[in-house]
């Protein structure tokens, strides 16, 4: 009776499923429709967005972009060979591609980089750092201000960077970098691929230079420097910020350093109230955020929103990352050309002789301004290899770029720091330290072209500090250490961008030149 009941049925089951089909058919024609109008659609807005030059030619780049995607894949399957391709469709002037649907203006020129950087508003152009960046470096970062507040902060930071402040950080810097190159002359025997050595030394030298003293507990500057390691992978990772991916690690590790940070914060008011002189940059920043408290109630107005300790947290965890990366490389390319060039780094030397006959003493501030050839070479290997290849912007209204041509809205500029670099120097592709020497002043000619630190709004306000942990770098490195880079590839056109761009290997091998060995 049953199977009586079930082949009577069998028709109707049959015409249910075949009704199904033909109803999910529609469903997927009608998607896969959709998808080839959208496709159809963003190609002919692309044609029509880069064909706004007054003359009526086509803004310059590749003839049609990947739908949905554009550069996307190629980017990350070899993002030197993608930006060198996309800096030669114009250089030096500007060029055009998609990612991810928005339309990008890759800038090569240098006067037109530095235009852009000029200009930082919400009603202009804002930094568009990663579609990641405020889930892991959080809303009310540094590097998203803009306006009266992004000012009245970056007033406040000027007691930072004195010549004083700095003569403090290079006597902490000095010793931190002897230390290390100590270990890794007593540890590293053989070939070893120096960078994550580098990325150690560079950052426990920040963590001791901005907030040193108050990371005292046991086993917390080890887990900032890994909170710090977890924000870059955030940075490299698919934005995705759920729990267990790399972009949640990144916004762990933020909110772990701001824990820490907060806490010294108050610790360093309390020690600047108290009387003592400022041993780290939080001290110099607590003092000079005492002063502007004093100075708001005496003048009956609100008290400045960045001396809250909170505040500072955010800041100084902003300064942290933004020497981390950026450093890092910059070391790491320091001691691969000085492999590659022997005549400098015997330069180097020399000066170092002559300038420090002692060289276990102390480097004061006094000596490292002296170091004129060392400081040619550090800006040399900054011009040569600019650690940041560019600082992108997103445009929040239509932004004249040119008098022929006007970027729409939303679109996303991307002003090239290394094109800006390579235009105006002499032979500007070979490395050559002597460029920025007393007698050809190329620093001075072609300062415009020289954006390593950006320009503008967000110019690097803490500039002389690098510099200064770079000169010190080479002046130790080059006095204790003989080192020699095996390399695997051309370093022209091989780097990594992790997200700053590093040699694609630092294979170096490193032995003893002066007694600093023994002090490990």
């Amino acid at each position: 009776m049953f199977a009586a009941g079930l082949e009577q049925a069998r028709p109707w089951f049959a015409s249910l499923g075949s009704s199904s089909f033909s109803a999910s058919s529609n469903v997927l024609g009608w998607i896969a429709s959709a998808l080839v109008a959208y496709c159809l659609w963003e190609q002919l807005r692309f044609w029509w967005l880069r064909q706004q030059l007054a003359s009526g030619k086509h803004v310059s780049g590749p003839f049609m972009a990947v739908p949905l995607v554009g550069c996307l894949v190629s980017m990350v399957l070899n993002p030197y060979r993608f930006w060198e391709e996309q800096r030669m469709y114009s250089f030096p002037g500007f060029s055009w591609n998609s990612i991810f649907g928005k339309f990008m203006v890759f800038v090569t020129d240098a006067e037109l980089s530095r235009q852009v950087l000029s200009v930082n508003g919400k009603d202009s152009l804002l930094m568009a750092l990663h579609p990641s960046a405020k889930n892991i470096l959080g809303e009310q970062n540094l590097a998203f201000m803009h306006g009266p507040e992004h000012k009245a902060i970056r007033k406040s930071f000027l007691s930072l960077f004195t010549r004083k402040a700095l003569g403090t950080y290079v006597e902490i810097q000095d010793g931190i970098i002897r230390r290390h190159i100590a270990q890794w002359l007593k540890d590293l025997h053989g070939e070893v691929e120096i960078r994550n050595y580098v990325r150690d030394l560079n950052a426990f030298t920040s963590q001791e230079v901005f907030a040193g003293p108050y990371l005292d507990e046991p086993g917390v500057s080890n887990e900032v420097s890994e909170a710090y390691r977890n924000i870059t992978n955030g940075f490299l990772a698919f934005p995705l910020c759920i729990p267990g991916t790399a972009v949640w690690k990144g916004k762990q590790g933020r909110l772990y350093i701001l824990k820490t940070l907060r806490g010294a914060a108050a610790r360093a008011k309390a020690t600047m109230q108290s009387g003592q002189a400022p041993k780290c940059l939080m001290d110099f920043w607590a003092l000079r955020c005492l002063e502007e408290v004093k100075e708001a109630e005496a003048a009956g107005q609100p008290v400045p929103r960045h001396t809250g300790n909170p505040e500072m947290a955010d800041t100084v965890m902003d300064f942290l990352f933004a020497s981390q990366d950026a450093s890092t490389a910059s070391l790491v390319w320091m001691i691969v050309l000085m492999a590659e060039h022997s005549d400098v780094l015997e330069k180097v030397r020399a000066e170092q002789a002559q300038l420090r006959p002692d060289t276990e003493a102390t480097i004061t501030g006094a000596v490292l301004n002296e170091m004129v050839y060392t400081r040619q070479v550090v800006k040399e290997v900054l011009r040569f290899r600019p650690p940041a290849p560019m600082v992108p912007q997103w445009a929040q209204q239509d932004y004249k770029l040119t008098e022929s041509f006007t970027a729409p809205k939303g679109s996303l500029i991307m002003p090239s720091l290394i094109s800006a670099s390579m235009q105006g120097f002499t032979d500007s592709d070979k490395f050559d330290p002597d460029r920025f020497s007393p007698a050809r002043k190329e620093d001075v000619k072609f300062a415009r072209n020289y954006l390593v630190f950006g320009h503008g709004p967000h110019y690097c306000v803490g500039k002389e500090y690098a510099i200064n942990q770079l000169t010190c770098y080479l002046a130790i490195l080059a006095t204790s250490c003989n080192w020699t880079r095996r390399k695997t590839c051309s370093d022209d056109s091989n780097w990594k961008y992790l997200p700053t761009i590093y040699p694609n290997t630092s294979l170096v091998t490193l032995s003893a030149r002066s007694s600093l060995a023994s002090a490990a």
